[in-house]
C-alpha cells in the first residue's frame, strides 16, 4: 500500500511507521514539493487530500485511493496502531472512494 502524508502529520507517526514497516511506500507532499499547496492542487497530484475535497470529488464521481483523518487529540500511539492494522489488513484499493477517521 502506497501512503501519501500531508504536511501536517506529525513527525513521530512516520518515524513510527518506517520502524515497524521500513520497506512502506511512503511519499510526504513536502517531498513532491507541495509544502503549502491548496487541497485542490494536492488532490491533483495524487487524488487524495482533505475531506472537503475528498468529498467533493467522490460525489462528483472522480477518483480517490482513500482519505485516512486523523481525529483531533489521538495520541500518536493510538493512531499508530490504526495505521498498522490497515496496513495489515487492508488489501490493494480497498479504501477507494473512503473517507475515515482514525482512530476509529
Amino acid at each position: 500500500m502506497k501512503l501519501l502524508l500531508d504536511e501536517n502529520l506529525e513527525a513521530a507517526i512516520l518515524r513510527g511507521l518506517l520502524r515497524v514497516h521500513p520497506g512502506l511506500d511512503v511519499v510526504r507532499v513536502v517531498d513532491v514539493g507541495l509544502t503549502g499547496a491548496p487541497d485542490p492542487m494536492v488532490l491533483a497530484w495524487d487524488r487524495a487530500t482533505m475531506s472537503l475535497e475528498a468529498a467533493r470529488r467522490i460525489e462528483a464521481g472522480e477518483p480517490i485511493p482513500g482519505l485516512l483523518l486523523i481525529r483531533r487529540g489521538a495520541s500518536t500511539g493510538e493512531v499508530l496502531r490504526t495505521l498498522e492494522l490497515i496496513l495489515e489488513c487492508a488489501h490493494e484499493g480497498e479504501l477507494e472512494g473512503i473517507i475515515e477517521y482514525i482512530p476509529f
